[in-house]
Order: C-alpha cells, then structure tokens, then sequence
C-alpha cells in the first residue's frame, strides 16, 4: 500500500459542498489539521459525552488517528471530511460515516464541532450534507446515529435532520473517560427513502453539539 500521506492526493472521494460548508480530506501532513484535530478531541464538552477506545494525547497521537482514518477511506470501511467554512476555509470541526457495511447497505455517522464555531449550525448543516453523500454515493440504505442518554441537543439535532428516534440501547457506549463502564444511547437513524430535511434556516437553533467520535 501506498504511503499514506500521498494518498491525499488520490483520495477516493470528492469534496463536498452544500450549505456554506466544504467538506475535505483530513491531512495528517498538516500542523494546521494535525492541530486541530487534537483540540477537537481534547475539549472538555466533547470528551463529556465521547470515550474513544483510544485516546489521543499530543500531536504525534492526532497524526497517528488521521492516518488511520485515511486508511479507512482507502479500504471503504469509513470516509472522514474535515468540515470547513467554503469561504474562508475555517476549520470549523469532522464528520465522518463509519463503520460502512456494503452488503447490508448501513453506516453510522459522528461528528464533533470546534468550541469557537459551535452556534453557527454547523453540526446540522454538515450532517445534511454527510448524509445525502452517504445516500447517493455510497449507496448506503440505512445511516445510523447514536449518541449517550441525557445529550438532549443531539437529539434535536438528529431529529431536525431526519434521523428519527428509534430506542435506547443498553450500556451500547462508554461512560466519560472509562473503559470499565457503560451507558445508555439513544438510536437514530435515517433511510435512503425518507424525505430531505428542512433545516429551516431562517429560525434561531441551538447551539451545535457534540456527538459520537466515530
């Protein structure tokens, strides 16, 4: 396999563009991504609800989880997107769709904002974006998004893009900060043939939250 920083070049999928917001390559190359995504994974509001399996600590760690996720896009298992403003190219935060299972036709979805561009709707308008990607050029039928119980905002924020509510799962995640105990998630999700949302634009929303880190 190639190195996997040259494959930035190459990478197997397209920029995305809708609602203010381009979605690229992350580059573990970068100091710029590299940075970035470390404060995304440091904050204290995102590390309340998330608990990867593996943490990432320094900036050597951020190149690290990039690379990986770089290799995901490589073998179609998942597709990472930094999330940029399409004017200023801002690092505003991730979204990803993971965990890509092409016989069933099913992914799951997570993102993370930056604290400095919560409260410009950019969870919403990313995961919109995300979302009609994964339905036409994934040919994904089912897209999953789960995030922990009591993490209200998630819940509007799924809901308002068209991931209805399906139930609670079990002890499905980690609690804050461990790996030997468990907490409940509420289950969304959103099928190919449901209808677009509207994200109403001219209405004041909530402030973007934090979901799952995957």
């Amino acid at each position: 396999m190639a190195d996997v920083d040259e494959q930035y070049t190459t990478y197997p999928y397209r920029e995305l563009h809708g609602h203010g917001l381009r979605l690229r390559a992350w580059n573990a190359a970068s100091d710029t991504d590299a940075g970035a995504w470390l404060r995304g994974l440091s904050d204290p509001e995102f590390q309340r609800w998330n608990t990867p399996l593996k943490a990432v600590r320094d900036i050597d760690g951020a190149r690290e989880s990039l690379r990986m996720r770089a290799e995901s896009a490589v073998d179609g298992t998942g597709v990472s997107f930094c999330v940029t403003d399409a004017e200023s190219g801002e690092i505003l935060g991730h979204i990803g769709v993971n965990e890509i299972d092409h016989v069933m036709g099913c992914a799951r979805v997570g993102y993370w904002v930056l604290p400095e561009a919560r409260g410009r709707k950019v969870a919403s308008r990313a995961l919109a974006t995300a979302a009609g990607f994964a339905f036409t050029e994934l040919g994904v039928h089912r897209l999953e998004l789960g995030h922990a119980l009591g993490h209200d905002a998630s819940c509007r924020v799924a809901e308002r893009c068209g991931f209805r509510y399906e139930g609670t799962l079990r002890d499905a995640m980690f609690e804050a900060g461990r790996h030997d105990a468990y907490r409940d998630v509420h289950l969304h999700a959103r099928i190919a043939t449901d209808p677009d949302p509207d994200l109403e634009p001219d209405r004041e929303l909530e402030p973007d939250p934090e979901l799952r880190a995957d």
